[in-house]
């Protein structure tokens, strides 16, 4: 039944049931919470460009070493609303990259799944940390956390709690989907640095699918035709423009890592980019196939330091 509205002072005052609707029109949230999200931008399209096989390439020595660690950050600045279509979205991608890497078809678990490859996923949320719990398949595996991975004592505090269970320092590998937008908009141009620094200091390699500069006008335009206060530093950002070389140059030049494979672009224009630390080079040399994957499917112009 709808929520009637209240008169008051002879004008029609916005209930909150209203106020609700409006703000969760599809790419309006603030934070990067859309509504059905993996309808928009489902996980297929970003699994087809990924080879099953990248991380048994990366990490051949696996499981004898201990499982293979990895770290998916969500969206760092949430509001705290309690949807399921925000967790279901976290819990689709999360879930399927995890079913992608380990082959393993729908409808089946794996008990020794926990041995080759274990995941931490963090949300800011803590309400949509507890629904994806109850939603994931795969418990043993998969940890979810809340965590506002830009408060620096806290995300130290958890992350080398996880850590330590294994004996190790750093994750094999981060996941950073579609998050590097939001993190710029709501903590600016050194915002996203340091998010890329701590990410880079973490992780022996990364994943990351940045947004095009043409998500950010659209994502402010949004906020506007809504009438919802527009993001702190849209416009004072100088970080802008091609946004994939952006991040390139910032984790290349500034952050010791190396850009070793473009996995091509989901269909909605978004680039899947892989880097490494460069310290792990000698300990763990890039597979040939990987490379030549790399030459044949990059398709970033960017200045080669």
């Amino acid at each position: 039944m709808a929520v009637p509205t209240e008169l008051h002072g002879g004008s029609v005052k916005e209930t909150a049931a209203e106020k609700e609707s409006r703000v969760l029109e599809p790419g309006a949230a603030p934070f990067g919470n859309f509504p059905h999200y993996s309808r928009f931008h489902p996980p297929e399209q970003r699994l087809r460009l990924l080879p099953p096989e990248l991380l048994r390439q990366l990490f051949p020595e696996s499981p004898e070493n201990g499982p293979i660690l990895g770290l998916d950050v969500g969206c760092n600045s949430g509001v705290s609303d309690g949807r399921d279509w925000s967790i279901r979205s976290q819990v689709d991608l999360s879930v399927a990259l995890y079913k992608h890497f380990l082959s393993l078809p729908d409808g089946k678990t794996c008990s020794d799944a926990s041995r080759e490859f274990r995941l931490l996923c963090c949300d800011i949320d803590p309400v949509l940390v507890k629904r994806a719990e109850k939603e994931c398949p795969f418990p043993d595996a998969l940890t979810f956390i809340t965590l506002d991975f830009m408060n620096q004592r806290t995300r130290k505090v958890l992350l080398s709690s996880f850590l330590s269970q294994f004996g190790r320092s750093v994750f094999d590998i981060g996941f950073c989907m579609s998050i590097t937008m939001w993190i710029h908009l709501n903590h600016g141009d050194h915002g996203l640095w340091e998010f890329l620094a701590h990410l880079s200091s973490l992780c022996r390699y990364l994943l990351v699918e940045p947004q095009p500069w043409k998500c950010y006008r659209a994502a402010a335009r949004r906020l506007r035709k809504l009438g919802l206060h527009d993001f702190d530093h849209f416009h004072s950002l100088t970080i802008r423009g091609d946004m994939p070389n952006q991040i390139v140059q910032i984790l290349t030049q500034d952050h010791g890592m190396e850009l070793i494979c473009c996995f091509g672009n989901t269909s909605w224009d978004r680039s899947l980019l892989l880097f490494r630390a460069k310290q792990t080079i000698e300990t763990h040399p890039i597979p040939e196939s990987l490379i030549e994957k790399g030459k044949e499917k990059n398709r970033l112009s960017f200045q080669k330091q």
